[in-house]
């Protein structure tokens, strides 16, 4: 499946905001956000004076700010919008209550990841387990109830022993409580929209899928 493989601190610089996609980076003064608040490329800053913006434009900023946030492709986001439009509800509130039950981003919301994209790679490599079971589809979708935790064979990881170290940066999200020691988390309630940290506004990714 394609991948991004380009610097991924270039999406934070298209958006003109943080995405977090870079761990730790995103936290100090080399983040380019806060040298370079402009899009890339030779003419990034010109042509963010000059540009008009339309209301399509508009929208589709918002979808791919989002998209890249929790690092999914356009084929996965799309199936995850289909599922929370089907869904009782509001349908911007239920796509970003989905995304956020992701097993990729509960591990990276309890900091045993730094990013994302981290996270998805622990998932994938089988160092996470739901219930006490192997679970290695970062699309898992996580029900309140669920435990979260490190393999066995996995907790003297580096890289989750320094990403739990920088916890405190990004305090744990009142749905989630999280045992350092057992290297184990639960997902206590679902969240409301509300409490849910992502500056985006997802009703304008109703709209441009609803054309």
């Amino acid at each position: 499946m394609a991948r991004y493989t380009d610097a991924v601190c270039k999406l934070c610089r298209r958006e003109r905001q943080k995405l977090f996609l870079k761990g730790a980076k995103c936290f100090t003064e080399k983040c380019p956000i806060e040298r370079r608040n402009y899009p890339p490329g030779q003419h990034g800053s010109g042509n963010a004076r000059r540009a008009k913006v339309t209301e399509y434009g508009t929208q589709l900023r918002e979808k791919q700010k989002i998209k890249r946030m929790y690092n999914l492709l356009e084929k996965q986001f799309r199936l995850t919008f289909e599922k929370a439009s089907r869904q009782r509800g509001v349908t911007g509130e239920n796509l970003v209550k989905r995304l956020e039950s992701r097993l990729d981003n509960m591990v990276y919301r309890l900091g045993f990841a730094s990013s994302r994209a981290a996270a998805r790679q622990l998932v994938l490599h089988c160092h996470i387990m739901v219930n006490t079971t192997l679970v290695n589809v970062p699309s898992y979708i996580l029900k309140p109830g669920d435990v979260i935790t490190v393999r066995p064979k996995s907790r003297k990881m580096e890289v989750i022993a320094e990403s739990l170290k920088r916890v405190s940066e990004r305090q744990i999200p009142a749905w989630l409580q999280l045992d350092k020691a057992a290297l184990k988390g639960t997902y206590l309630n679902t969240p409301e929209r509300a409490d849910i940290p992502m500056n985006a506004n997802e009703q304008l990714v109703v709209e441009l899928y609803s054309k």
